[in-house]
């Protein structure tokens, strides 16, 4: 579970209700999630980017999660309205959702460990422990078992290329670092003050990380960052140390941000 202050101030109204039948989901993560949960039959609606698991390609979509179809969405006729910001289409629901009395609940986790937790918060909301709570207890055990198997582990230093023309990275986003420190990994920018800043080449040659971490699901696209930065002369490039990860699950804190993880520490352990 997230602390109130992740979860949104409605949460109580939510918890006060009956467990919820009709739910619409403002994010994939959070579709991913409902699905674990085992609730995935209660989503309605949800938004242009919840693609995962293939059922969820089948909900109605209200939006894509920065505009939303108020209309559209109210006469989906949903029991709760699940999302990760207050801000965009969450943002544009709540007066009418707080003047129908209906419940905006946010699913916002910030460490692995907050995934189970969701997905066994989800179970309960929606009826569903008997395949939450072993979903959830799998996850765990998960997570714990890349934490003991790594604990000890010489740290591995690692930039997460996100956008290379102009260049971005990942900095203060504690879920992920949360992931990397799993595996004892150290994000080399992870003491900027943004999530997600613009950085110079230069800044990463002069930090030398020992792995590059490609947000990438083909080989080709891996092997484009590996041959930019070997002619650049990093060292982690020149190595060979340059991976890549399914942007969909590194990136969506959801359940499969755990397979990412495990993904993440055996190149992390290929490089040491």
């Amino acid at each position: 579970m997230l602390p109130p202050s992740a979860q949104g101030h409605t949460d109580a109204a939510g918890a006060a209700q009956a467990r919820a039948a009709r739910a619409i989901t403002l994010a994939p993560h959070i579709t991913e999630l409902v699905f674990a949960a085992g609730a995935g039959e209660r989503i309605v609606g949800t938004v242009s980017s919840s693609d995962f698991p293939p059922k969820a390609k089948s909900i109605p979509r209200i939006g894509d999660g920065i505009n939303v179809n108020v209309e559209k969405t109210l006469a989906l006729r949903p029991d709760v309205v699940i999302a990760w910001l207050p801000s965009g289409a969450a943002q544009t629901l709540a007066p009418s959702l707080s003047r129908l009395g209906l419940p905006l609940l946010y699913s916002r986790p910030q460490a692995l460990d907050d995934i189970p937790g969701q997905v066994r918060r989800f179970g309960q909301l929606f009826s569903t422990e008997a395949a939450a709570l072993p979903a959830a207890k799998a996850l765990e055990e998960r997570i714990a078992s890349l934490r003991a198997g790594h604990a000890g582990a010489r740290t591995v230093s690692v930039f997460i290329e996100v956008g290379a023309s102009p260049l971005y990275t990942i900095g203060a986003d504690p879920l992920l670092n949360d992931a990397l420190q799993s595996c004892a990994g150290v994000n080399i920018y992870a003491d900027t003050a943004i999530a997600a800043p613009q950085i110079s080449a230069e800044s990463v040659l002069v930090k030398q990380p020992q792995v590059v971490i490609a947000p990438a699901s083909g080989s080709t696209r891996v092997d484009e960052v590996r041959e930019r930065w070997a002619a650049l002369g990093l060292p982690a490039a020149l190595k060979g140390h340059v991976y890549g990860i399914d942007p969909d699950a590194f990136f969506r804190p959801g359940p499969r941000l755990v397979d990412a993880a495990q993904e993440l520490c055996s190149y992390l352990d290929m490089a040491r």
